[in-house]
């Protein structure tokens, strides 16, 4: 009290430890609570316990001394104020934070003696002031959308605000301030429409919009909305031709040149599409080589020496002429089988040429056939038994092997037995769907036992290898070969074979060739397909993307990530066929699309489309045979001589073609080449007698056998034709045809023998003119003269019966047909006799008096008359003795009326 009373100063200034104060960005002042006030314990005397001012001291941010100061405003309560030396903007810095100490006066005026408190902590916040408008992030936003549709969000505004609190920066609303608009804005910018928008009507929305923030400021400028409307769009494949035409001989067509996928802006990471070619109703599958299968082979390069087990009936090959048969496009003979009465025996001739345990098997084979349904009598759910295609028992020496070809189900069987007598029985078995799906495949096995291997439609499947031990029994050591069933040994009798296991189905070129296997490269080529499809360019095959064909080529897939090089690949998938002369027809066409999107729910799905290639007609080619006249005259004695006569020496054939092969090969490439080899390549001639066939003791045709043998063609020489066949360029048919002569036995010269020449290629499908050659026998005079000639002359046309020729082309009737002459024949006789003596007469007066008039003209004539100039073909006679042949041969003209006329009344 004592130190109180006289004006000591004793303690220190007391504060608060911390204040929290509030500042408006355009107020200085600081608003604190508590608020500041400074105590004194000190007496209440001038200057003691008075409070004379505050400092301000750097906070964490180190400023607070530079932005704010702190004043007294009342010394003796110890009340301050705290503000800010400047203007404070919360968008720099919002937080402040420092310390504030009190001081009081001291003693006296001078501040002797102060005291000072505690530092307190202040911390001061900003308070936001809306000064700042929204501002939009773009001046102008875009949009496209599909017409007829209404979309929840079609585009997205957005502004933002300077402001630092969040009820000033904050965007509270978007406005549309364009009136009249067909669309609506949410207070977080997205836009609508508020109808389904027509492209017809209006292809362009343009309008305005605005922003407020919380503060109800505006924004500075607005923002311009642009909305296209885009025709309705439909996913799916645009450009599809339904139909599209193959010209044969143009090599390669794009299938789809203008064809693209629409997504309609669907997001798809996988696209993959599979375009099929249905060519299984052309011939075995699709479009192949229109040749016999021998010729066939020949032209891939298969090695001779095959065994054609079914072969067209003919007189030598007549095993197969009751089984039915089937048309069919390619000019193949197909042979259906029925499971029961359609069999066919090799004869034991025939199969021995097929022994041993190295042979090569194929065969063109459709299940089922034209028909598939089961027998009547077979209960449903019953299992189907094995059906047999070949069974074959072999002589190899002094063994016998046997093996035969089955089908059961789904599964190819071959049941090999090396010995019947020592070895035991192996099985080979697979399981191939082609077997059981009712199409054409071929199959080509070639066994060089142990060793097993089977080629299907060209691909290699490798064998399940089964021993079998049931209970066998040992098939009969007898060679016997059977196509479409098996043998059952127990049931044959003398009178007749029991057969099982019948194959149903259609088999077409079933051989078989002893000796080494055939190359892989020969069956593929026997099998090649040459039509399917393609790719066209693989460089211009885009990055990600995947192309596959099947071995067959008429599946093709297509793979890939990218629209734009996916399209660009569909438009390089192409068609081709190689053969000039294709099948013409429709091939049906088949594309189907999966997609694949990042969202699986709504991914697009693509129907299947469908369409067809018409392959048009190809120009049919023109076969012509030429440069042989219509007649050919030779003495008879050349006729036979050993060698004979040729019948076509300066033959010629040419194969034209129209001018849209010259067009495709000109411009057109892949195809061409082998367009001019098909289209000149023939397959088979003909030489047929007309009229009646020849007679093998009198007559017969002559051909070079070894010069066949070393072409490779086949011929077949009989009385009623001769055929020469297998596929060959034009130069060797000339060639062979060139070299044919006819030659007759001694005594046998007639008067005139006609024949028919005919060309083929394509197996028969297109065929040349018909060159008819008129052969004639030409005889000297002396033999005219002579009375034997006459003799037998008259002899050859009494008795007919023995020998029927030709007369200028007809036939001439039998006389012994004729017993009774009736009285109306008797006069007409008669006349013919008595004209005939009359002629006789005048001819022997002429012939008479040319002999006075001069006898050396007369032995000039004869000695002439036995002289024949071959380059004309023609008799130098004396030009009398020629008038008196002329009346000899009116002579033999009437006799012969005469004589036949009865026969020619018996028959009217």
């Amino acid at each position: 009290v004592l130190a109180a009373h006289s004006g000591c100063v004793y303690h220190k200034p007391w504060i608060e430890t911390e204040y929290q104060g509030i500042v408006m960005e355009n107020d200085n002042t600081v608003l604190l609570n508590p608020p500041l006030f400074a105590l004194d314990k000190d007496a209440p005397l001038h200057y003691a316990g008075e409070i004379c001012g505050f400092r301000v001291h750097n906070g964490p941010g180190g400023s607070g001394a530079a932005q704010f100061e702190a004043v007294v405003l009342d010394r003796s309560t110890g009340e301050g104020l705290v503000r800010s030396k400047e203007p404070l903007d919360c968008e720099s810095q919002r937080e402040h934070s420092f310390t504030i100490q009190a001081y009081d006066c001291g003693e006296g005026p001078d501040g002797t003696n102060s005291k000072k408190s505690h530092k307190a902590t202040v911390h001061v916040r900003v308070n936001d002031v809306n000064e700042f408008s929204p501002v939009f992030v773009e001046r102008r936003y875009e949009a496209s959308i599909p017409e007829g549709r209404l979309f929840d969000r079609i585009v997205r505004v957005e502004a933002l605000d300077a402001d630092c609190s969040p009820q000033y920066s904050q965007i509270c609303f978007y406005d549309i301030i364009t009136p009249n608009v067909p669309f609506a804005i949410d207070n977080d910018g997205n836009i609508k429409n508020t109808e389904p928008l027509d492209s017809k009507k209006q292809r362009v929305h343009s309008f305005w919009v605005t922003a407020f923030d919380c503060g109800k400021n505006r924004a500075q400028a607005d923002a311009q909305v642009v909305v296209t409307v885009k025709p309705s769009c439909k996913p799916g494949w645009i450009g599809w031709s339904k139909r599209v035409e193959y010209t044969p001989g143009s090599g390669s067509i794009p299938l789809f040149p203008s064809l693209h996928l629409e997504t309609c802006e669907e997001t798809v990471w996988n696209i993959q599409a599979t375009v099929e070619l249905q060519t299984g109703h052309i011939g075995k599958g699709c479009d192949r080589d229109s040749y016999s299968d021998r010729s066939v082979r020949r032209l891939c390069g298969a090695v001779r020496g095959e065994v054609d087990l079914l072969p067209p009936p003919s007189p030598a090959a007549n095993w197969t002429a009751a089984l039915p048969t089937l048309p069919s496009s390619d000019s193949s003979l197909v042979f259906s089988f029925n499971g029961s009465a359609h069999v066919a025996v090799v004869p034991d001739s025939v199969a021995s040429m097929v022994s041993g345990d190295h042979f090569t098997l194929q065969l063109w084979m459709r299940r089922g056939g034209a028909s598939t349904q089961p027998p009547a009598n077979q209960a449903r759910g019953t299992r189907k038994e094995e059906e047999t295609i070949i069974c074959s028992t072999v002589k190899n020496d002094d063994s016998y092997s046997h093996y035969s070809l089955s089908v059961h189900g789904c599964r190819l069987s071959l049941f090999y037995w090396p010995d019947v007598s020592a070895a035991r029985p192996v099985k080979f078995l697979w399981k191939l769907e082609q077997v059981c799906d009712s199409e054409w495949h071929h199959l080509s096995l070639s066994v060089q036992f142990p060793s097993v291997t089977l080629y299907v439609d060209g691909v290699t499947f490798d064998p399940a290898l089964i021993h079998d031990n049931g209970a066998i029994p040992n098939p009969a050591p007898r060679q016997r070969l059977v196509i479409g069933a098996c043998w059952e040994k127990e049931r044959e009798t003398e009178r007749g074979r029991k057969f099982v296991g019948g194959y149903r189905g259609l088999l077409s070129g079933v051989t078989v060739r002893p000796g080494s296997v055939e190359p892989h490269s020969v069956v593929e080529c026997l099998y090649a397909c040459r039509e399917g499809l393609d790719f066209g360019d693989l460089e211009t095959l885009g990055s990600g993307m995947k192309v596959h064909v099947n071995p067959s080529q008429s599946v093709l897939v297509l793979e890939g990530d990218d629209i734009e090089s996916f399209n660009r690949a569909v438009q390089q998938v192409t068609y081709r066929n190689s053969l000039r002369f294709a099948t013409p027809g429709v091939r049906p066409l088949k594309l189907t699309t999966s997609l694949r999107c990042f969202s699986e729910e709504s991914c697009l799905s693509l129907r299947q489309l469908e369409g067809y290639l018409v392959v048009l007609q190809p120009d049919a080619p023109q076969i012509s045979l030429s440069g042989v006249g219509p007649h050919l005259a030779r003495p008879a004695p050349e006729f036979e001589s050993p060698r004979g006569v040729p019948l076509f020496p300066e033959l010629r054939i040419v194969c034209s073609l129209s001018h849209a092969v010259n067009t495709a090969a000109q411009g057109m490439e892949g195809g061409a080449l082998m367009s001019d080899a098909v289209a000149h390549t023939l397959d088979g001639c003909e030489v047929q007698p007309l009229g009646e066939e020849l007679n093998p003791e009198k007559e017969e045709l002559l051909v070079d056998m070894e010069s066949l043998k070393e072409q490779g063609l086949d011929i077949i020489n009989t009385t009623a034709y001769i055929a020469v066949t297998g596929a060959e360029s034009i130069s060797v048919y000339e060639d062979v045809l060139r070299s044919i002569r006819y030659r007759l036995a001694k005594g046998s010269a007639r008067f005139e023998r006609r024949f028919r020449l005919s060309c083929s290629e394509m197996n028969g499908r297109y065929t040349s003119n018909e060159l008819t050659l008129e052969v004639n026998f030409l005889h000297s005079l002396d033999s005219l003269y002579h009375p034997s000639h006459l003799l037998a002359s008259q002899q050859q046309f009494l008795h007919p019966s023995h020998h029927t020729g030709e007369l200028s082309g007809h036939t001439l009737p039998n006389p012994h047909r004729n017993s009774v002459v009736p009285g109306a024949a008797t006069v007409i006789i008669m006349v013919c006799v008595g004209f005939l003596v009359v002629m006789v007469i005048l001819g022997v007066f002429r012939i008479r008096s040319i002999h006075r008039r001069g006898d050396g003209a007369r032995g000039g004539g004869k000695e002439g008359g036995n002289q024949w100039d071959d380059s004309a073909l023609t008799i130098i006679v004396n030009p009398m003795e020629v008038l008196a042949a002329v009346i000899y041969i009116i002579d033999i003209y009437v006799y012969t009326i005469c004589l036949y006329t009865p026969n020619m009344l018996q028959q009217l």
